[in-house]
């Protein structure tokens, strides 16, 4: 490009300027950014050997550059006034482009169509969940809706191991389940204690879970679904916790230290556990009566 085209050029730019200056807040970053957008179309299209050469040694090739830019330009100033009317960011990017489409510029449809398509999906998608939140309100205006469950049970069984199935029944028939961390203790202990093996518990046995290394890994996951919770609360009968403290993994990290200490906590159903557990878990003729308590969760940190 010619130095006598740079001052053209920077005028063009000028131009374009105050236009995306008098954008507010979110459309000025959405105009911004599809301006340089704009602008990475115009030179990516003349990036060829034979556009190149053209453009340095053609004047008419140069201008037709700058003027590219100067139009994606323009094309933000018609936006910015549609959405000042008060039309949606995406709606006013359909309109200016099919505004475009009678244009005898072949690169300015070009430049616009992406951003158009994808303002298309984004009203569309804005449009789908508007339509799905009516539907769900018109539901439950409905006196003879007589859906039961959650509608997340479907997807939360989708995401359930067999094993966790197991270990959900064990809490919901069995009751909360004790656990224990092995810290470090002594005087020592009293100021600085390091947790030596968290949450060791029996449930994986209890439940009849078939890979007994990957309880862990469940319990996260089923935390991860809302269903299950970890208290700092002690169960009330000690008795739960000395089977669990007589355990060789338990016992393996009381002497991998010179001092111990074991703290007591507790794992527990959440109130959406229990129900899933109920709807989805037990059989239809089981009395629920009779099933345990689970408090809920106070304090997760």
């Amino acid at each position: 490009m010619t130095s006598d085209n740079l001052p053209e050029r920077a005028q063009s730019a000028e131009l374009a300027t105050p236009r995306i200056d008098a954008l507010p807040g979110l459309v000025r970053l959405a105009a911004t950014s599809w301006l340089r957008t704009a602008e990475w179309s115009v030179v990516a299209g003349v990036r060829t050997t034979r556009k190149v050469l053209s453009v340095a040694t053609n004047p008419s090739s140069a201008m037709d550059l700058v003027a590219g830019v100067a139009q994606a330009g323009s094309i933000f100033g018609d936006v910015a006034k549609a959405v000042g009317s008060g039309v949606s960011l995406p709606q006013a990017v359909i309109q200016v482009s099919a505004s475009l489409g009678g244009s005898t510029n072949g690169s300015t449809p070009a430049i616009a169509a992406p951003a158009a398509a994808a303002a298309r999906r984004e009203l569309a998608m804005q449009q789908s969940l508007r339509e799905q939140g009516q539907a769900l309100l018109a539901r439950s205006r409905d006196v003879w809706n007589t859906e039961q469950g959650h509608p997340a049970y479907s997807r939360i069984l989708s995401e359930m191991a067999p094993d966790e199935g197991r270990i959900l029944l064990l809490l919901l028939r069995g009751g909360p389940q004790p656990a224990v961390d092995v810290r470090t203790g002594g005087a020592i202990g009293m100021v600085s204690s390091q947790l030596v093996a968290p949450g060791l518990n029996m449930i994986g046995p209890r439940a009849g879970a078939r890979y007994l290394d990957q309880v862990p890994s469940y319990l996260n996951n089923l935390f991860r679904l809302g269903l299950i919770w970890f208290s700092r609360e002690q169960l009330r009968d000690p008795l739960e916790y000395q089977v669990v403290e007589a355990q060789p993994d338990v016992l393996a990290a009381m002497h991998s230290v010179r001092s111990h200490k074991v703290v007591r906590r507790s794992i527990h159903l959440t109130p959406f556990g229990e129900d899933f557990c109920r709807t989805c878990l037990l059989e239809p003729d089981e009395d629920i009566s009779a099933l345990p308590e689970h408090q809920a969760p106070q304090d997760l940190d």
